[in-house]
């Protein structure tokens, strides 16, 4: 698995979703940035993560998320989420290098 490295920080969150509220973009086939790390984090329930060899490419990895435990995306990997169960709710949370221009912009909105 995935590891963020030590010089990036998270410059973003999402909200929390659930069944009801969760982007379509996010149960299909998608990609972090360049140079970004995602942190999937279940709050409750269980969430499946599918892992892509490419766009439109075979499964590579499975891995089911169960509450309190997170998952790390590296930058530019095609992957999607599955809610398991009816109560899951879950968030993510979006990591760059420190320095990057991404991390600049983010952090300088929250100002």
């Amino acid at each position: 698995m995935a590891s963020i490295p030590n010089s990036f920080i998270n410059y973003k969150s999402t909200s929390v979703f659930n069944r009801d509220t969760v982007p379509k973009m996010l149960v299909h086939e998608h990609n972090t940035r360049e140079g970004v790390y995602g942190k999937i984090s279940v709050i409750s329930g269980t969430l499946k993560f599918y892992g892509f060899t490419e766009r439109r490419g075979e499964i590579e990895q499975e891995v089911v998320i169960q509450a309190n435990d997170s998952l790390i995306s590296p930058p530019q990997y095609w992957h999607k989420v599955e809610l398991m169960t009816p109560d899951t709710q879950f968030q993510v949370h979006f990591y760059a290098d420190k320095d990057s221009e991404i991390a600049r912009q983010n952090l300088n909105e929250r100002s």
